[in-house]
């Protein structure tokens, strides 16, 4: 676990922004694919022609509602668009249409789960805006070339409090607002593809201060990962700076995760630098009342209540409820299975988080494209508890599934694995198995309890894997003691 010298206390805020799940820009009819040849999905309005006019996605605003409403925040029914100036390549007007004094999404909420226990972290706004183009440096022998593809897609860009105390506390709530916003299906939260990007704002103060330090703003870091090493480079360099008498300048880093640093962008632009004011062009968005029940009625059962429900209905820990909801897909899964099969609910979450887990990330695949489904995952755990099938031999079928060899009852009978119950069957196995270890068997009358797992495993051996390892257990007790 990363740690610091604990005079100095960690503040840390982040900016995410969430490309919103419509079919088009914010401004425009231009389609948002992933993948497109470059320049090929750029309107006249997104490059900015010479008296072109934008016009509101109402799906976008639709995505923005719904975002603000599952963190329990205030809902600005007026909205009011205004042009941040600023001068990038890639950006055709000059200015980026984004939100400034009235953005869609006020002061909100999010609790994480820290290992001092539940925190909230405040959540300032959330603001609608338009994606700038992308900047293209290889390939161009010295020069750059510019992709005006991503130019107007929709944004929301998520704003935090400083509320944050470390890096692991900052991914924690990365990882939390990632999955909720994948839950309400409002972005697809794929940060390989920059739709799901974070910005991370980082100081240090002494303990005990109440005013904040001067801080640095990494930049459109891509994975968990890299923004905790970010974030855990840049504490140890700011500490190192402050410790022998320097100051902390106030600009945007960027993170190199070839070489672990951060090293310095530009200078940090404030509000006014931008020179805000409303967009002409654009009338300010009101949203009915009717627009926000219609928004409302739309919301699913959000994670920490179906948490919640899944812990008292279901039986589950605290650690299995939150693995199982983290992501939409998998608690419909759990749920399904648990509703489908005769195993406890507690085997379902063993099962999924073990083997079936294992599996996807050695694939690379989301449950959703798991060649096992529900039915067959809950016949699979009616297996073992009806005593067909035991743990080890589980595992085989399982594998047989996932290569898709045939359905769970075709596996069992074609490769022999149905579960020995036979009393006398096992007994003889058993016997043999005590006459074969007499050593093991004197060490266990001796008072070493733990050789009869030795024996359990012999027996299970000699049955080639097919034995009730409860059974026999049971009849090596019965006859040692």
């Amino acid at each position: 676990m990363f740690t610091w010298d604990k005079r100095w206390e960690v503040v840390i805020g982040l900016e995410v922004h969430a490309q919103l799940q419509t079919k088009s820009k914010i401004f425009s009819g231009s389609s948002i694919a992933y993948g497109a040849e470059a320049n090929t999905q750029a309107s006249a309005v997104d490059i900015a022609l010479p008296g072109v006019l934008p016009v509101m996605n109402l799906e976008a605003a639709r995505l923005a509602v719904k975002f603000g409403l599952a963190i329990g925040a205030h809902i600005n029914q007026r909205n009011v668009f205004a042009r941040k100036n600023y001068f990038y390549p890639d950006l055709p007007k000059g200015y980026q249409i984004s939100q400034m004094e009235l953005p869609i999404v006020g002061f909100g909420e999010m609790d994480i789960e820290t290992p001092e226990g539940p925190k909230t972290i405040g959540i300032t706004r959330a603001h609608l805006e338009e994606d700038a183009g992308k900047s293209l440096h290889e390939d161009f022998h010295g020069q750059t070339g510019i992709d005006l593809n991503r130019a107007g897609t929709p944004l929301l860009e998520i704003v935090s409090e400083p509320d944050m105390r470390s890096p692991a506390e900052a991914v924690t709530y990365l990882r939390k607002l990632h999955s909720l916003v994948r839950y309400i299906e409002i972005c697809d939260g794929n940060m390989q593809e920059g739709s799901f990007r974070c910005d991370a704002n980082v100081s240090i103060r002494p303990r005990g201060q109440e005013a904040l330090g001067t801080r640095t703003e990494l930049k459109n870091i891509n994975s968990f990962r890299f923004v905790e090493r970010a974030m855990e480079y840049e504490i140890e360099r700011q500490i190192d700076i402050l410790e022998e008498g320097g100051s902390i300048t106030q600009e945007t880093r960027l993170y190199d995760s070839d070489k672990h640093e951060t090293r310095s962008m530009r200078s940090k632009e404030e509000a006014h630098d931008y020179r805000y004011f409303p967009d002409p062009d654009l009338p300010p968005m009101i949203l009915e009342d009717s627009f926000l029940d219609e928004v409302r009625a739309t919301l699913p059962e959000l994670p920490t209540a179906k948490k919640e429900r899944f812990q008292n209905e279901f039986g589950l820990s605290l650690d299995d409820a939150e693995t199982l909801t983290a992501d939409r897909q998998t608690a419909d899964f759990f749920e399904t299975v648990s509703k489908s099969t005769k195993a406890e609910s507690k085997i379902v979450a063993n099962w999924m988080s073990g083997e079936l887990f294992a599996n996807l990330n050695k694939s690379e695949l989301e449950i959703s494209d798991s060649p096992i489904d529900t039915s067959q995952f809950a016949l699979l755990l009616d297996r073992i508890a009806d005593k067909t099938l035991s743990g080890n031999t589980a595992k085989k079928v399982f594998a047989a599934l996932w290569d898709q060899e045939g359905d769970v009852d075709s596996i069992i009978e074609a490769k022999g694995l149905k579960q020995i119950t036979d009393t006398g069957a096992i007994e003889a196995v058993v016997d043999d198995v005590i006459a074969a270890c007499p050593e093991q068997v004197q060490q266990f009358k001796d008072g070493n309890e733990k050789v009869i797992g030795f024996l359990v495993g012999q027996v299970m051996k000699q049955s080639r894997g097919k034995a009730n390892p409860q059974m026999a257990n049971e009849m090596l007790l019965a006859k040692l003691v």
